[in-house]
């Protein structure tokens, strides 16, 4: 969970800087790929998550 809403805040800061600063379209792009792919590996992840893990003692 840390680590998608660590990449949500990449993207959202990439995307501003690249939409704000001339220049730096690049940025922006970058900005909205690194979301893509981490909407696309939260639903994986999430996806798998409804199995029961078993715990070894």
């Amino acid at each position: 969970m840390v680590l998608f809403l660590l990449l949500i805040l990449v993207a959202l800061v990439l995307g501003i800087v690249g939409f704000a600063v001339h220049g730096l379209l690049f940025l922006l792009i970058i900005g909205a790929v690194v979301l893509v792919l981490d909407l696309v590996y939260a639903a994986t992840r999430f996806r798998r998550g409804g199995r029961k893990h078993r715990i070894v003692r």
